[in-house]
């Protein structure tokens, strides 16, 4: 359903300033493309969230729950529906440790991996330098099992608070998620499209008691080794596509195929790593899916094999 005028005077008369309408989702994004969406806010409070999950259900509008935006490509037409960024609230974190060296994290979704990690250096709790470096939120990480060949998510999480569409706070164990490669899947009933889907509000990580020093001295060889390797410094969604299952990565076959530096527009296939694709400047979502599609094709025709995408596709 769209967005219509009364629907826009109830998020105004519930959320005044909060509510922003025909927000650019370029703003929003590490990629920096994506057109407008009907409604975008960041609700400061839970029950401002639970409120606004449940209004959504009951008039069938589409809702998008977004951290940072940093594995999420939107397309130029942007989105109708209400954008939900959780920026402005789930952001605590502390942590207990027991007699036996283990270590329980609770942390807000909101918080950043690169913030969760260095608290873990900072009080000496191991488990989490896989994510040193990985751009985004504990939340997206979590839904994507984000990770490295050293790990990922779905090794540390043991538990999960969650705002269900009713508005009940519910806590979920393992047995609720399943993780597979770059993602993770609710197994629960009725929990199949993005309305009905919950919304992780924060989560509890296992982890285990470490030296902070050779903690730090490792996180800054992995961040040496990131910085020498990928354009850190260009806007991008990180790796792009999923490696493959077995065999060369993603970023091997697409520079085997001669694309490295590969342009559409404002979008390029990075010099530095084949698996990433850069917003030079001026990208429009469209540069960027014409770019996909010709490392999908040549690296399908060469090699047979079909890339998934790892980054998000949203939008008209």
């Amino acid at each position: 359903m769209m967005l219509t005028d009364t629907h826009k005077r109830w998020l105004k008369d519930r959320f005044g300033p909060q509510v922003r309408f025909n927000e650019p989702m370029s703003q929003h994004t590490s990629l920096g493309v994506g057109g407008p969406a009907d409604a975008y806010l960041a609700p400061r409070q839970a029950s401002d969230l639970a409120a606004l999950c449940q209004w959504c259900q009951q008039n069938d509008l589409y809702r998008l729950t977004i951290g940072n935006g940093t594995n999420l490509l939107v397309l130029d037409g942007g989105i109708e529906g209400i954008v939900i960024s959780l920026k402005a609230c789930c952001k605590d974190m502390q942590h207990t440790r027991n007699e036996t060296g283990e270590v329980r994290i609770s942390a807000g979704a909101a918080i950043s991996l690169n913030a969760l990690c260095n608290y873990a250096i900072r009080h000496g709790i191991e488990g989490l330098n896989f994510a040193v470096g990985i751009p985004g939120t504990l939340g997206g990480a979590i839904m994507m099992n984000a990770g490295t060949a050293k790990g990922c998510m779905g090794n540390v999480v043991r538990e999960v608070t969650v705002l269900t569409t009713g508005g009940d706070i519910q806590h979920y164990d393992q047995k609720a998620m399943v993780f597979g490669y770059r993602h993770m899947t609710w197994a629960l009933e009725n929990q199949k499209t993005a309305a009905t889907l919950p919304i992780i509000l924060e989560a509890m990580l296992q982890l285990s008691v470490a030296d902070g020093n050779a903690l730090k001295t490792e996180a800054d060889a992995i961040l040496k080794a990131r910085a020498k390797t990928q354009p850190l410094h260009q806007r991008s969604a990180g790796s792009f596509f999923k490696n493959p299952l077995s065999g060369l990565s993603a970023g091997e076959l697409i520079d085997r195929a001669g694309l490295k530096g590969t342009q559409v527009g404002g979008a390029q296939i990075s010099k530095r790593h084949a698996n990433w694709i850069v917003n030079t400047g001026k990208a429009t979502a469209a540069d960027i899916i014409e770019l996909k599609n010709i490392v999908q094709a040549k690296v399908s025709n060469l090699y047979k094999i079909d890339l998934e995408t790892e980054v998000q596709i949203v939008g008209t």
